[in-house]
């Protein structure tokens, strides 16, 4: 886990995320993230989706649907066999 992403959070603080897998479902890019670099057995991760429509810049927000949360975690459980994504 090399690439990083900075964003600004609900309170205006900088927020530094290690990216863990990316994909592209139905035209939409989503990051699967993790605060922690290191190889955590346990380790609190968000999914991440680009609500930017024509923007140059990505503008992501954090999955917080039951329903997506649950079908992008599959597909990311897929992409890292290693990896159980759990709510």
């Amino acid at each position: 886990m090399e690439e990083k992403i900075v964003f600004i959070d609900e309170d205006g603080n900088e927020v530094e995320m290690y990216v863990v897998e990316e994909t592209r479902i139905n035209n939409v890019n989503y990051l699967l993230v993790t605060e922690d670099e290191g190889d955590e057995e346990e380790a609190e991760a968000y999914i991440l989706k680009d609500i930017s429509e024509e923007d140059e810049e990505a503008v992501y927000e954090m999955v917080v649907e039951d329903s997506e949360i649950d079908y992008i975690g599959k597909v990311f459980s897929e992409l890292l066999e290693d990896i159980d994504i759990s709510k």
